[in-house]
C-alpha cells in the first residue's frame, strides 16, 4: 500500500462510512484515486461458467451499486466485477445510518435494503461499459413489489444484453422476507422464470445464485438440488450473516448483515459443503472475509472456482487486489499447481467437516 493510499484511507475512516464510500467512488471516476497496477500470470487464467477470466479475483456486488465506476474497475487488475443490486424501480433503501465499520473485528455491518437508482438509470452505464471488463449484474427485487420473484426476471430482461453474467440475489438480510425465496419451491419458480428470460436475450449469459451463510445443511442441500435442476451456472457462497459471534467492536449489535473477516470461516464451510453437494455440476464463487492471498487460496482449495472481495477493500485499499493476485500466483506455484483449476477443492476435507 502506498503512502497516498494509507493517508486516503485514514482520512476516509474519520467520516461516516457510507459518505466515505461514495467519495471513494467519485475519486475513482475522476481518476484521482490511487489504483493498483494489474498483475497477470498464465497460472491465474481460468474459465468459470464459460467466462474466460484473466484472474479468479473479482469484486462483489455492493461495491459499485449503480455501475458508476466501471472504467476504473476495468483498470485495477480484477478478473471480473459484479455491480448492483439493481431493482426495477429506484428505491431509497433503509434510513441512514445503515453502514457501520467494526475496526477491531475487521468487519462491516450494513442494512442498506437494496438502495439503488433503478434499472432505467443504470442501463446506459452498462451499455457504455468497458469491453475488456467481464461484468455481471446483481438482480434485486423492490421492497414493495407485488411479485418479487418477477422483479429479478424483469431486471435481467431490461439489462441482460449488456452483461456477461447475472446474479439472482435472494440472500440479503435487509429486505423483509427476501430470504424466504431461498426455500426450494419458491426458488425453483424464481430461477425458472429467470432462465426463461435469459433464453430470450440476444446472447444468453450465465446465471448465478447468491445464497446466505445462515442455512442448515438440509436447506443447503435443497438449494444445491434446485440449482442443478434449473440449469443455473454458478452459486455465490456467501452473502452477509446475521451472526454476531465473537465480535468486540462498538457497533457489533447493529442490525443488518455482517461481512468481512468475521465471516471468513462460516462462509468457507458453507462453500466446502456445497462443493460436495453439487459435485462439479455447478461452478462456485467464494466470497466472505477474504483479506489476503492465503484466504483467497483457502476458498479455492475449499471448492471455489473463483473468489470475490469487498469489505477488506475498505480497510486495505484497492492495492489489495494486486496483493492477492500476486500472492495467489506464488501460492499456486509453491504447491505445484499449473492453474487455478488444478487447485480447486484440493483442501475441501479441511473445511467440509
Amino acid at each position: 500500500m502506498s503512502v497516498i493510499e494509507k493517508l486516503g484511507l485514514a482520512a476516509l475512516h474519520k467520516i461516516d462510512p457510507e459518505t466515505a464510500h461514495g467519495l471513494s467512488l467519485k475519486a475513482m471516476r475522476a481518476g484521482i484515486a490511487p489504483m493498483p497496477a494489474p498483475y497477470r500470470s498464465a497460472r491465474l487464467e481460468t474459465t468459470v461458467a464459460g467466462l474466460n477470466l484473466p484472474t479468479p479475483v473479482g469484486v462483489a456486488a455492493g461495491f459499485d451499486k449503480n455501475a458508476v465506476a466501471l472504467n476504473a474497475l476495468a483498470k485495477c487488475g480484477l478478473g471480473f466485477a459484479e455491480v448492483g443490486a439493481i431493482t426495477p424501480r429506484p428505491q431509497e433503501g433503509n434510513p441512514r445510518p445503515r453502514l457501520f465499520r467494526l475496526p477491531q473485528d475487521r468487519g462491516v455491518i450494513n442494512r442498506f435494503g437494496f438502495n439503488n437508482e433503478g434499472m432505467d438509470a443504470v442501463l446506459p452505464r452498462l451499455a457504455a461499459r468497458p469491453k475488456d471488463l467481464i461484468l455481471g449484474l446483481n438482480l434485486g427485487a423492490n421492497k414493495d413489489s407485488a411479485d418479487r420473484a418477477a422483479d429479478f426476471a424483469t431486471v435481467l430482461g431490461h439489462c441482460g444484453a449488456h452483461l456477461d453474467f447475472a446474479t439472482v440475489n435472494v440472500s440479503s438480510p435487509n429486505t423483509e422476507k427476501l430470504r424466504d425465496l431461498q426455500g426450494a419451491d419458491a426458488l425453483r419458480a424464481l430461477l425458472n422464470g429467470v432462465v426463461e428470460v435469459r433464453a430470450t436475450l440476444p446472447r444468453p449469459i450465465p446465471v448465478f445464485l447468491k445464497i446466505a451463510p445462515d442455512l442448515t445443511p438440509e436447506e443447503l442441500q435443497e438449494i444445491a438440488e434446485v440449482a442443478v435442476e434449473t440449469g443455473i451456472d454458478a452459486i455465490i457462497a456467501t452473502n452477509t450473516t446475521l451472526s454476531r459471534d465473537g465480535l468486540v467492536s462498538e457497533h457489533r449489535d447493529q442490525m443488518g448483515g455482517l461481512s468481512g473477516q468475521p465471516l471468513f470461516e462460516k462462509s468457507t464451510r458453507v462453500l466446502a459443503q456445497l462443493y460436495q453437494m453439487v459435485d462439479g455440476r455447478v461452478a462456485l464463487i467464494g466470497v466472505g472475509g477474504i483479506g489476503s492471498p492465503e484466504q483467497a487460496y483457502e476458498k479455492i482449495r475449499a471448492g471455489a472456482n473463483a473468489v470475490q472481495l469487498y469489505s477488506a477493500l475498505a480497510y486495505q485499499g484497492m492495492s489489495l487486489i494486486t496483493e492477492i493476485t500476486r500472492g495467489l500466483d506464488h501460492l499456486l506455484k509453491r504447491d505445484g499447481f499449473k492453474s487455478v483449476a488444478d487447485a480447486v477443492g484440493t483442501g475441501n476435507k479441511d473445511w467440509a467437516a
